[in-house]
């Protein structure tokens, strides 16, 4: 099957390239710096001549939320419109667990405009929402460093390794479309602070965390269950100790 991947080279993306071209499938890359470009179109429609599915795996990291929301708007239109020209038959976009759930966050504004053209657009579509990767904590920590101190908002997460995320997009492009998703999450929850320590431990990497809500990451709003999974998740089987003892 002809699957096209946009975000192919971020690193869920590659993860999902790889997972389907494991499985045989004829995997088309798409990303800017491979000649496509989802904010002109320039190079979409040849590349996506004779895809049956679009799996968006496509991020944003700017802080502001209505550049977020711009830019996320702008892609998703055009892929959806280079999908309908060329006939594709399902529109897979990887989402957030508790995305509707968390209004001042840049990144989660974009995600919320892309599920709602995505839900209302005419291609088929499934939306898979999942929870942060194993890795967040270490990111966070790498985003807020400074002079030997990181600040981390205390979060409760259920983490998720990225190739079970790959795996999982890679299974469902291949199925038929079935709309909302439920939620994929890790096995377990996880205090993101704890996360941290054992991360930088295992890596042997010496930073004072101090746990707070002014990390400038998430705040408050994102406190208690809400990037949780809901009833029914689809659970991985990566656990946050298994991803660790592969860390170096």
């Amino acid at each position: 099957m002809r699957i096209a991947v946009a975000g192919a080279t971020g690193r869920l993306g590659a993860l999902t390239v790889a997972a389907l071209g494991r499985d045989g499938h004829d995997v088309v890359r798409i990303s800017r710096s491979l000649g496509v470009d989802l904010i002109t179109a320039d190079g979409l429609d040849a590349a996506l001549t004779g895809a049956g599915t679009v799996i968006d795996t496509t991020s944003y990291t700017e802080a502001d939320p209505d550049a977020a929301v711009a830019y996320f708007g702008t892609t998703t239109q055009n892929l959806l419109a280079a999908e309908e020209r060329n006939g594709v038959r399902h529109h897979v976009l990887l989402s957030i667990v508790g995305v509707d759930r968390v209004v001042g966050n840049a990144h989660y504004a974009g995600k919320r405009e892309q599920e709602r053209l995505v839900a209302e657009g005419r291609v088929p579509w499934t939306i898979v929402r999942a929870t942060q990767f194993h890795d967040f904590a270490a990111t966070v920590v790498r985003w807020t460093e400074q002079d030997g101190v990181a600040r981390i908002p205390p979060l409760l997460v259920q983490p998720i390794a990225p190739e079970d995320v790959a795996d999982v997009l890679a299974e469902i492009a291949t199925s038929p479309p079935q709309g909302r998703y439920r939620d994929v999450a890790g096995p377990e929850p996880q205090d993101l602070v704890d996360m941290a320590r054992r991360i930088n431990d295992a890596r042997g990497h010496a930073v004072k965390l101090v746990p707070t809500w002014s990390s400038g990451v998430l705040d408050e709003e994102t406190a208690g269950n809400v990037l949780l999974p809901g009833e029914g998740a689809r659970i991985a089987p990566t656990t946050f100790d298994d991803w660790l003892a592969r860390q170096d």
